[in-house]
């Protein structure tokens, strides 16, 4: 049986198509779910493995980016979120839902709570969407299992993504191996500089996982490249194999073997 896989929905989001496919191409059974339908009893996080808050501008973006979802989740679905954060279900934010689990403060803590962390707007001033270069970060992330050192042609789609966070909490999270993914260089190096880090985030970070591996939030839009046609250089040779899917694969084979 196929894992059941919540891709959450609710104004303004615009990336759920695209993440329910790269579910599907996972081998994972991937459902649209409204947030109404949540808050009003018509689905139950209960029945999913996997939950995921897809990109967008859920809200408009509205106070802040993520806020007013974050807020809803936090206060009309609290028992249901803790339940399955508690038993160990995997959580992946893109982009917008990277931003909600960063202002409930289930990033980086793994739980809801106090905020630690802010995704600021772009160091450039203006909305970054185009190609990056993305390095996998040693982690216990279990969506990055056999990634370690790869890096990734991914896309980025973000006004506010620039990480900021005190320097004890970042070295800390550092230290827990919870930084995931970093912006990197022609060399792959990671890199504080423009055009190569689109933002400006402290210490080139992209991404980052709670201290189980189990939540994962990241910036870049993997579920823009999980078909080899979807690479701008594909008919020059040399991409066979999109490495982002297996961020989604990985959470689908993680679910199957629990």
């Amino acid at each position: 049986m196929k894992p059941r896989i919540l891709v959450l929905r609710t104004d303004g989001t615009n990336c759920d198509g695209e993440t329910l496919f790269a579910f599907d191409q996972a081998g994972g059974d991937a459902r649209l779910v409204h947030i109404n339908e949540l808050r009003g009893g018509f689905a139950k996080l209960a029945d999913y493995q996997v939950m995921v808050i897809p990109g967008g501008f859920s809200y408009g973006d509205d106070v802040h980016s993520g806020k007013i979802l974050a807020v809803e989740l936090v206060s009309t679905l609290t028992e249901q979120l803790l339940t399955f954060l508690a038993a160990g279900k995997p959580v992946l934010g893109v982009c917008n839902g990277f931003q909600v689990l960063v202002r409930t403060g289930i990033l980086p803590g793994g739980s809801p709570g106090p905020i630690s962390l802010a995704l600021m707007g772009n160091d450039s001033g203006h909305f970054e969407c185009r190609w990056i270069r993305l390095r996998v970060e040693k982690s216990d992330c279990i969506f990055t299992r056999g990634l370690e050192g790869r890096v990734l042609d991914i896309m980025v789609a973000h006004g506010e993504g620039k990480l900021y966070t005190d320097p004890g909490r970042l070295a800390e999270m550092e230290a827990r191996n919870q930084i995931v993914f970093r912006y990197v260089g022609a060399d792959g190096e990671p890199t504080d500089r423009y055009p190569d880090n689109p933002n400006g985030s402290s210490r080139a970070v992209a991404g980052l996982c709670d201290p189980k591996g189990l939540v994962l939030g990241l910036m870049p839009h993997p579920e823009r490249i999980v078909e080899v046609t979807q690479h701008p250089n594909w008919r020059r040779g040399g991409f066979h194999d999109p490495p982002a899917l297996y961020i989604f694969r990985n959470a689908v084979d993680y679910v199957r073997a629990m």
